[in-house]
């Protein structure tokens, strides 16, 4: 299948505002040694998609970092391959901003009109999951759809206003679709995947953005659900969006300590990552591990219960780390107590310290030194 491979980085409106001030949404760090965006992007991969653009603006050296040339996701190639999409200066008065997702794409118009594909598929970089878009693409033929977009039933009575809710009908058809409700409309909400006729969405975007719009869902399929064929397509693998809540980020990181969800995220599809040339993981005679996640490059002297400890941490003798997340090259030292807390890169924490999260997850920034 030709298609191009669109994935948004995330905007600075974000439910995780202690983990993206220095970071785009997509480059937050999950489970250890991945990035957010390695699962949309190894998904993308693995569906044969050779050509994906990731459109960014807010912080994007950590994200751009992280990419370099696609090597690791084999995508430094001469034909199609990764391309980073940031906004530019066109003239002196215009500032160059992305004004939403809509405009995003309509600014880097150039990268539709030259290529060869027949469709577009645009994710989110910030959401967790494994899904071969083969499935999709048919589903999308068979149905002779103008938009397909991924759904899901949603359980989450707290969370479901905070997604776009869809009603179909008995074929999928998408016959309402209502961005964020105050009230709850439908359980199944949008995953924020879409796959549509490039060719159309060319046409639509010519149409909307020089008028004034700039979100693909208020601005181009909403308006257009009565006269094009848009459906619904129904995904019940594990799936979560890490931007909406600390709690949200806390839980999916937590959920890869559950055999079942990391049989599902690993073990069917490969997701890619890059590669860093750390040790293998140094568990010490006095370390003390039950139920955690271990990444490469790390030293343990202490004791780890339900936790993640990613690359390059150290946790010093005497140190307590419980139901928490420990991100890259943080030092925990002799004596410290971490319980329900999340620790960003680079922190030290001294010898004795307490970071206890009592009501709530706590989570200390990025380079702190407590």
């Amino acid at each position: 299948m030709k298609v191009l491979g669109l994935i948004l980085a995330g905007s600075s409106r974000s439910g995780i505002k202690e983990l993206t001030k220095k970071r785009a949404s997509a480059a937050v760090p999950v489970f250890g040694k991945y990035r957010a965006i390695d699962f949309t992007l190894s998904n993308f991969v693995n569906s044969k998609i050779k050509k994906v653009g990731v459109l960014t603006q807010y912080y994007p050296r950590s994200l751009m970092d992280h990419l370099g040339s696609g090597k690791e996701w084999d995508l430094d190639r001469k034909t199609g391959g990764l391309f980073i999409l940031q906004p530019y200066f066109k003239n002196k008065e215009e500032i160059p901003v992305y004004k939403g997702t809509a405009d995003a794409i309509f600014q880097n118009m150039t990268l539709l009109r030259r290529g060869d594909e027949d469709f577009v598929l645009i994710g989110s970089g910030d959401h967790i999951y494994n899904f071969d878009f083969t499935k999709l693409y048919h589903y999308h033929l068979l149905n002779a759809a103008d938009i397909t977009i991924l759904t899901k039933e949603c359980k989450d009575n707290k969370l479901i206003n905070t997604y776009g809710q869809v009603v179909t009908d008995e074929d999928g058809r998408i016959l309402e679709f209502h961005e964020k409700p105050s009230e709850t409309i439908s359980n199944r909400i949008s995953l924020g995947v879409y796959f549509i006729n490039k060719a159309l969405l060319i046409e639509l975007l010519y149409t909307s953005i020089p008028s004034g719009g700039k979100d693909i869902v208020r601005d181009i399929i909403q308006p257009n659900l009565k006269k094009l064929r848009v459906f619904s397509y129904n995904f019940e693998g594990y799936w979560s969006n890490i931007k909406k809540s600390i709690e949200a980020y806390y839980n999916t990181n937590m959920d890869i300590l559950r055999e079942e969800v990391r049989k599902e995220l690993f073990y069917s599809n490969k997701i890619y990552t890059k590669l860093k040339d750390y040790a293998p993981p140094k568990i010490n005679i006095n370390a003390n591990i039950q139920n955690a996640f271990v990444a490469d490059g790390t030293i343990i002297n202490g004791t780890v219960k339900n936790s993640i400890v990613s690359r390059g941490v150290r946790i010093k003798a005497g140190a307590i780390i419980e139901n928490s997340i420990i991100l890259q090259d943080t030092i925990i030292s002799e004596g410290s107590f971490i319980k329900n807390a999340i620790i960003d890169k680079d922190c030290k924490i001294r010898e004795g310290k307490k970071v206890i999260g009592e009501n709530k997850i706590v989570v200390i920034e990025k380079g702190t030194i407590l």
